[in-house]
């Protein structure tokens, strides 16, 4: 299991365990954090999973695919460390990640 902190729009922190292999989305909707949607399921047809990596994770997550780029550009609130979580697979080297949501998704 892979630690995950998700800190929602109010400042509530939620601490997860994340199944390794597993999108950062899935995990945290599993676990009904508030403030995350996922209404594609992670198929990248939507902007409803859009988060903020915590400077100190920005490097070690693969940067955004063009696709997920054109995505973003949908989403309210972009700020350069803007990502869709169901686009961040869950892995031992991500142990600790912190992602913070927006007040909105759309």
């Amino acid at each position: 299991m892979v630690k995950l902190i998700v800190i929602d729009a109010s400042g509530a922190e939620h601490i997860l365990n994340a199944e390794a292999g597993r999108s950062m989305m899935k995990a945290a909707t599993d676990a009904l954090v508030p403030g995350i949607i996922g209404e594609c399921g992670g198929c990248l047809s939507c902007a409803t999973c859009h988060g903020y990596v915590d400077n100190a994770w920005a490097a070690r997550i693969a940067p955004p695919s063009e696709e997920e780029q054109d995505m973003l550009s949908c989403a309210i609130g972009v700020l350069p460390s803007s990502r869709l979580t169901c686009q961040i697979e869950m892995t031992p080297e991500l142990d600790g990640l912190v992602i913070r949501l927006p007040e909105a998704q759309f």
